[in-house]
């Protein structure tokens, strides 16, 4: 109702300046933490700051001062760093929001194996997303990629072609070519 939407616009304003009285507890308490979000409930019993860190912290301590503050019950959260992306936002290199913030809800396993199987360079910096992970969309495409290089064979392998040995060079699932060469030339060749 009416008077719940007020509230809601109050609990948020007084949520940001809770933000700020803690980073400057976290401050003078010198904790390795970064804070990312304020939330209270809309009844104001709890206040819920959410925070990344690279290790465990102990903060025993900045929860008695925020109590004390704040005068109800205090909950800290660890996000790792993907939930830290999915509640920031941005953009991501393709220019579109990312997929974190805008659809995914649970963060499956992406392996550097789903970047070979598409045959990316394998340069961490352009495979990783704004969180420094791998890229999520690497496994929205592994399955397809899997399924197109079946039979295909792998890259450096020899092959013979008019009589000739070959290595293969690169390959180009999409357009399904390969490119072969030996000492004396190199070729593109269609596969199907």
């Amino acid at each position: 109702n009416s008077k719940d939407e007020k509230r809601y616009e109050e609990n948020f304003e007084k949520a940001k300046e809770a933000m700020n009285v803690c980073a400057q507890e976290i401050r003078k308490l010198e904790l390795d933490m970064n804070l990312i979000e304020a939330e209270y409930t809309l009844d104001q019993s709890k206040l819920i700051f959410t925070y990344s860190a690279e290790e465990r912290v102990d903060f025993r301590e900045l929860l008695k001062c925020l109590a004390n503050i704040f005068h109800c019950r205090i909950e800290l959260r660890q996000v790792g760093p993907r939930n830290k992306a999915k509640m920031v936002g941005g953009l991501g290199q393709c220019g579109r929001e990312l997929c974190c913030a805008k659809f995914l809800n649970d963060f499956e396993m992406i392996s550097i194996n789903m970047a070979k199987n598409q045959l990316l360079a394998l340069n961490i910096q352009k495979l990783s997303g704004q969180c420094g992970k791998l890229k999520c969309c690497l496994k929205f495409e592994d399955e397809q990629y899997k399924e197109m290089r079946k039979g295909l064979p792998k890259l450096n392998s020899r092959i013979e072609f008019e009589g000739r040995m070959y290595r293969i060079t690169s390959m180009n699932v999409l357009l399904q070519q390969v490119r072969i060469e030996n000492k004396e030339d190199v070729q593109w060749l269609t596969f199907s």
